[in-house]
């Protein structure tokens, strides 16, 4: 049955906030905070999503296909290879979208899949290797996404379920290798116009991309900061000129 006009504005809502809170806090942060910036009560936010679970598996599968559509934009454009992978680096960073995704990012650019994350088993080798070197040097290079909410205490495993590790441990693998195989596209495409430093791999472009300056309390000040550090960090991927 399709949803009422209502129901429709209330979960648009709740998305929008639980991307906001869930990329500013982590996802740790409490439904309640979501419900509390969607301006709708707890009891709404939880008839869509059953569990906090549900919530967190759908923003990350949501993000990883947002990036994926942008990246495969940058790919079609016509200009300079260096202004597409810019401009998708600047979306990416602008937007949030990769802030939610730091872990599944993380164990992309290890070779490892995300339930590898769970389980603490990436170890740098495997299929990553083949996304314009996302496997090489990638590990331990990413930020991690602060700890999730625990859901459950699993007897004889070493950690908790978290919402982030739960969430991401669902996410279909080829959704995450379409999101690689774009970047990678980039960086190659790029490389060989001479346009990027030979030895930069996707997980460089990750480690860019999930780099945030410290919290400044100051809004306008916090935006003039990130944007000088984008800034830095983009030169840095260029070739060093004689």
């Amino acid at each position: 049955m399709p949803l009422r006009t209502d129901a429709r504005r209330n979960l648009r809502h709740v998305l929008s906030a639980a991307r906001d809170v869930f990329g500013e806090q982590g996802y740790d942060a409490p439904i309640e905070e979501v419900a509390r910036r969607a301006r709708v009560g707890v009891g709404t936010v939880y008839r869509r999503f059953p569990t906090k679970e549900a919530l967190v598996q759908y923003i990350v599968e949501e993000e990883t296909r947002r990036l994926t559509d942008r990246a495969l934009e940058a790919l079609a454009g016509e200009g300079e290879p260096w202004r597409a992978l810019e401009g998708f680096v600047r979306f990416s960073a602008a937007s949030g979208t990769s802030r939610l995704l730091p872990e599944l990012l993380a164990a992309a650019a290890e070779g490892a899949p995300a339930s590898a994350v769970v389980a603490g088993a990436g170890t740098g080798a495997g299929a990553g290797a083949g996304a314009g070197g996302a496997g090489e040097g990638g590990g331990g290079r990413l930020p991690r996404q602060r700890g999730g909410l625990p859901l459950r205490d699993a007897p004889g495993t070493a950690a908790p379920a978290t919402a982030t590790s739960t969430a991401m441990a669902a996410v279909r693998p080829a959704e995450t290798r379409a999101l690689l195989d774009a970047m990678g596209q980039l960086v190659e495409r790029t490389r060989a116009a001479g346009q990027l430093r030979p030895d930069v791999t996707v997980a460089d472009i990750m480690l860019v991309i999930t780099t945030a300056p410290p919290s400044l309390g100051d809004p306008e000040r916090q935006s003039e900061v990130a944007s000088r550090l984008l800034e830095i960090l983009l030169q840095g991927l260029r070739p060093v000129r004689p």
